[in-house]
C-alpha cells in the first residue's frame, strides 16, 4: 500500500503551531510515501514567513512536493508581486512542482494563481490557457497505467465548502484533464476537507479538497487528508487533530449546477 500525505494552507505566520507539531509527529511515526502540499506555506510571502516553512517541510524528512497558492504572492509589496512573484521560493526550490518517484503514480501539477485578474477579489483561482497547456503536455508524459493525481491549489469547482473559489477556466481544465485520464485533483484554499466524485463527460473524476493546519478555521478542526493507494485503487481519509479514528471527508454531492453541466 502506497500512502499520502495531503495537506494545505499551512499558513506560517498564522501557522496552528500545535497542529504542526501534530502533522509532524505522525509524519515521523507514519512514514507515509510522500507529503502532497497544495498551497498557501505562508500568510503574507514574508521571506521570514518561507524561511519558517522551508525549515519545518525539511524537518519532515519525507520526499515532498509542493504547489503555489495565493497567499504566496506578495501582497503588500506589487513590484515583487508582478515582476519577482516566486521569487521568495528560493527556499524551498527544491520543494516546488517535484516529481515524485513512487511506481504506479504520477502527480502532475496545475497553477492555479494569479498576478492580475480582472476582478476586486485577486485571491480566487484562475487556469490560464497556457498553464493548462503545460500541464497537459506533462500528463501526456505520464505511464500509461499510473494513476494520475493533479495537484493545484483552487478546487477547479466548487466543492459545497463554506468558502469558495471561483476558478475561472476551472470546468474547462477539469473537462480537459478527464478527458486526458485524470484520475484525481487534490486541492486546498478553503480549509475544510471534501470528496466529490464528478462525472466529466461520463469520466469519473475525483476531487479532493485538504483542511488546513492554521489557525484560520472554517468548519473544521486543524486537518489533513491520507490518500492509501492499493493497485489501482485508492481511499481517502481526513486526519482530524484530536480525533483518534481517521475518517472519510463525507462525500459531498455536486451542488445542482454542476450536475450534468457542460463544462464550457
Amino acid at each position: 500500500m502506497i500512502r499520502l500525505f495531503h495537506v494545505s494552507d499551512i499558513h506560517f505566520g498564522a501557522e496552528d503551531r500545535e497542529a504542526l507539531d501534530w502533522f509532524a509527529r505522525l509524519v515521523r511515526e507514519e512514514m507515509p510515501d510522500a507529503v502532497v502540499v497544495t498551497g498557501d506555506l505562508t500568510m503574507r510571502a514574508r521571506h521570514r514567513e518561507f524561511a519558517a516553512a522551508a525549515a519545518w517541510l525539511e524537518s519532515l524528512d519525507r520526499p515532498i512536493t509542493v504547489e503555489v497558492g495565493n497567499h504566496d504572492l506578495p501582497y503588500f509589496n506589487l513590484w515583487a508581486r508582478f515582476v519577482t512573484p516566486y521569487k521568495r521560493y528560493r527556499a524551498l526550490e527544491r520543494m516546488i512542482e517535484r516529481p515524485l518517484d513512487i511506481r504506479g503514480v504520477s502527480i502532475v501539477p496545475l497553477k492555479t494563481t494569479a498576478r492580475f485578474q480582472f476582478r476586486l477579489n485577486w485571491a480566487k483561482g484562475r487556469v490560464g490557457s497556457r498553464a493548462l497547456r503545460e500541464t497537459l503536455a506533462m500528463v501526456e508524459e505520464v505511464p500509461k497505467d499510473d494513476l494520475l493525481f493533479v495537484a493545484c491549489h483552487h478546487p477547479l469547482i466548487e466543492g459545497g465548502t463554506r468558502m469558495t473559489s471561483q476558478t475561472r477556466g476551472g470546468r474547462r481544465a477539469l473537462r480537459a484533464l478527464a478527458a486526458a485520464g485524470a484520475d484525481a485533483v487534490l486541492t486546498g484554499h478553503v480549509h475544510d476537507p471534501f470528496d466529490i466524485e464528478h462525472q466529466v463527460a461520463e469520466q469519473p473524476v475525483r476531487l479532493i479538497g485538504a483542511g488546513t493546519l492554521s489557525e484560520r478555521l472554517r468548519e473544521s478542526p486543524p486537518s489533513f487528508n491520507e490518500i492509501r493507494i492499493v493497485d489501482t485503487g485508492f481511499e481517502t481519509l481526513a486526519r482530524v487533530m484530536d480525533e483518534a479514528r481517521p475518517q472519510a471527508p463525507g462525500r459531498i454531492e455536486p451542488v445542482p449546477e454542476q450536475v450534468g453541466a457542460e463544462l464550457p
